[in-house]
């Protein structure tokens, strides 16, 4: 029996940003590998404005040091 993964980005949810964005049909592969990158795009996103919180002298990431992160 195949294991079921958990995933951060549902696949729900990875589905419909790829239709919002034109896709007509999303095979289950495609959902997968969609939801792992936007994963890790969020996860080094949320590194880089942690470490400009810290930089700035704060403990709390802030809207700010968020939008900033992902600009870079």
């Amino acid at each position: 029996m195949p294991q079921k993964r958990e995933h951060i980005i549902p696949l729900a949810i990875a589905e419909r940003i790829l239709k919002n964005a034109g896709a007509q049909r999303v095979s289950e592969d495609a959902k997968i590998a969609f939801s792992e990158v936007i994963q890790e795009i969020a996860e080094e996103i949320g590194k880089q404005a942690s470490r400009i919180s810290k930089h700035a002298g704060r403990k709390t990431v802030q809207e700010e040091d968020v939008k900033l992160s992902a600009k870079q």
